[in-house]
């Protein structure tokens, strides 16, 4: 009875990181076609780390730092340099326009933490396993790949930093949550609060952003900050293989949100995408 309760408490926290995340990159990626996608990450994720703060605050869930790699100071700080990266880099792709160059390649991060985890000695049952590789392909085909047409060096290279980045990052989280989510994600945005300022001193610039969009950034690192929070909290609940699935779904909420608001036709192969990821989810939710 316990194991099947943590088990669906990793799975909805994971899902919801997804749902935090994919929102996040929708507003992360408009803005980046009005200002540059490397000031888009940097105040954004200042913001994250007000939220963390907050959170210590009001929950006492500070834990004295120290330098082990036991501990989650090395883990969380190199998930933020890693998570800057791979961020600026999705916004940077998703600026060009290539959504379905640059979303597709970002997406196979996932593969990163789950080879950590798998070789780490997990050990998912066969049904665990078949239902993760079909909310895989799902994630894959509803993020849009553009399987016509010519592809460009820029987003290509913007894709692969970003998978890297992302999959780097998301191993470091759930390694530093071991000890404490909360310190590991509040470690990891007050690195990235350290590379905002180095950028807003050699630029001499915050990005110029408008009063109407400071909201927006609020979001979006609040949005950024709970999903790695929840992704952290899901990997100490159950299989970590499990958590960075299902929290790599975030292309299917990015794509519905694009749907819905900017217009943005959805090919068949994305309602496909869809398919397959909702189905292989009920498979989890049964093995």
């Amino acid at each position: 009875m316990y194991h099947s309760v943590m088990s669906s408490l990793n799975s909805f926290l994971a899902l919801f990181s997804s749902l935090l995340w994919g929102t996040a990159d929708f507003f992360g990626g408009n803005l980046t076609k009005k200002y540059k996608a490397v000031a888009v990450t940097a105040v954004s994720q200042s913001f994250g780390l007000l939220f963390g703060i907050l959170v210590i605050l009001f929950t006492s869930s500070w834990l004295t730092p120290n330098l082990s790699w036991n501990g989650y100071v090395i883990p969380g700080v190199l998930a933020g340099v890693m998570g800057f990266g791979g961020l600026t880099a999705f916004y940077a792709g998703l600026a060009t326009g290539r959504m379905g160059v640059v979303s597709p390649i970002s997406s196979l991060s996932v593969l990163i933490p789950l080879a950590y985890a798998i070789f780490g000695g997990e050990q998912p049952s066969r049904t665990q396993i078949i239902g993760m590789a079909i909310a895989l392909l799902g994630g894959f085909c509803a993020s849009g790949p553009e399987i016509r047409g010519g592809v460009s060096a820029k987003p290509l290279i913007f894709a692969t930093i970003a998978a890297f980045g992302f999959g780097g990052a998301i191993t470091f989280i759930a390694r530093g949550s071991q000890v404490s989510p909360i310190m590991t994600m509040t470690t990891m945005r007050f690195t990235t609060f350290l590379i905002a300022l180095v950028l807003f001193a050699k630029f001499r610039t915050t990005g110029g952003f408008s009063k109407k969009d400071i909201p927006i950034l609020i979001g979006i690192g609040g949005a950024d900050f709970f999903g790695n929070l929840l992704l952290g909290v899901a990997t100490t609940k159950g299989l970590v293989s499990l958590a960075v699935v299902l929290g790599s779904l975030f292309p299917i909420v990015t794509a519905l949100l694009a749907f819905k608001f900017l217009h943005e036709r959805l090919h068949k192969l994305q309602y496909l995408g869809i398919f397959f990821a909702i189905s292989g989810v009920a498979i989890l939710s049964v093995g």
